[in-house]
Formats: C-alpha cells, structure tokens, sequence
C-alpha cells in the first residue's frame, strides 16, 4: 500500500502523473490519497497531516509525501524506515514528526539512479524520483539499495518538545475548523492531572485536563488528547484559537498543576 499526500490540489495533472509512475513500475499497488489539499508549502501542516493518518495504516505501508518548496536545491531526497512502515520525500522535516512517533530504524538517502525515472527534471521530483523510490519500496523492500544511509536529517522544531522539570515547551502544529489548539506535545510526553497551567503569548490559564469538550461549561476552557494523540487546548462550543490569538507556529508551554 501507499499513500500520497501534497500540496499539489487536483486541478493540474500532478498526482495523476505520480499515479501512473507508480502503476507502472508496480501494477498491484494499492494507493490511498490521505490529502492534496495541504496549503501551499506548509511543511508544518504537511507534517500534522501525515503524523494524523499514518498510525491508521496497515504494517509495511509506503507514506509518499511531496510538499517541497526547495524542489531542484541541494534539500536531500530521502526514505525513512521506521518499525511500522517507510516514508519517502525530501529532507525538510515534513517526514519527521510521524516517522518518529513509530520508532525509526534506518534513514537513506535517495542516490540510485536506477530506481529514479531516466530523466530526472528540476522542479518535480514527486514524479521523476519520489513515485518511483516508493513503487519499488513497496514491491522489494530491499531499502538499503537505494542509497547510503544517513543520520543527519532536517529535524524541525515542531517535531520535538522541550521539557524542563514538569514544563513542557512546545508549539501549536494545527487550528481546526471548530478553533481547537492542537499542539504537538504527545500523549506520551505529558503527565495527565486534573489542571494543567498553560502559558501562550501573555495569556496565562489554569485549565481542566478532561476527557471531552463537554467536561467544562460552555464557552469555557479545557485540555485534553484530542483524537490524534496530541494534547489540544479548546473551548466548548467556541474558538479557542480566536479567543487567544493563537495561530500555528506558535509557543505553548504546558506544566502540570
């Protein structure tokens, strides 16, 4: 199986153009579109997305993501091997933030030009090198042909949270529609306990850790683990987004209370 997510929409040609990449060198992948609609080189929002859906994938699964502003520089093209399954794009972080929540194995760089397409153009990598890398992935697996591996990838700030004592430092990864702050601390990294203090820009809250945005009164603050695993601040039935300013990229920081 493998899945593609880009920034690309679906008006011009260039997820078909990757599909037919991919069927041709291997006529029995089964290919899964988890999003198009990435905004336009938003590596973070690349990266939420991806994180979201991945864990919901079969084991082996082959995770092709192009959101590239730096197509056709010197950004590495890379494959990222973890316990679960693979994940095939450029070194930019975009991989990062889901690879390491399944416990990576082994990081290549993409150099084989034989499983590359012959001509190899400047501006479209997903088609000419990353469609063709996870084809082959997904009908081989013989991974460590695809060129040296490597250690040193781009590691992004929203895919790692500071931790001081208690404090967790992070940052917002997500606004949804309903004006919830998703931020990119895990369930895993914070200890749940019935307030947390929550610092973003000047506004300081003591907030209830609940289960659900209905534990709290309408219009009134929580946190909880939203339904992706990372720890949300919200509001019943209102935007805590609006109500604080808060927009992703920026800092949070989380101590229990």
């Amino acid at each position: 199986m493998i899945t593609l997510t880009s920034d690309f929409g679906l008006k011009d040609p260039y997820v078909a153009e990757m599909k037919g990449v991919i069927l041709t060198i291997n006529p029995n992948a089964t290919i899964i579109d988890i999003s198009h609609d990435v905004e336009k080189f938003n590596i973070r929002l690349g990266a939420f997305i991806l994180a979201s859906a991945a864990p919901y994938f079969p084991q082996g699964t082959v995770h092709l993501v192009v959101v590239d502003p730096s197509v056709g520089t010197d950004r590495r093209a890379i494959l990222v091997h973890t316990e679960q399954g693979f994940f095939v794009g450029p070194d930019n972080g975009v991989l990062m933030l889901a690879a390491k929540n399944q416990e990576i194995e082994h990081i290549y760089e993409l150099t084989n030009t034989k499983f590359m397409l012959p001509q190899v153009s400047n501006t479209f990598h997903g088609r000419d090198i990353f469609a063709p890398m996870a084809a082959y992935v997904d009908k081989c697996k013989k991974v460590w042909e695809f060129g040296p591996e490597i250690t040193n990838v781009v590691m992004p700030e929203f895919a790692s949270v500071k931790a001081s004592n208690e404090k967790l430092i992070g940052e917002i990864l997500y606004i949804d529609d309903f004006g919830n702050i998703i931020t990119n601390i895990s369930q895993k990294e914070i200890r749940q306990t019935k307030t947390v203090n929550v610092k973003l820009h000047k506004v300081s809250l003591n907030v209830a850790f609940g289960k659900t945005y209905a534990q709290t009164k309408s219009r009134e603050a929580i946190a909880l683990i939203g339904s992706h695993g990372f720890l949300e601040v919200a509001l019943n039935q209102a935007s805590a987004a609006k109500k604080f300013h808060a927009m992703a990229g920026d800092k949070i920081e989380v101590t229990p209370a």
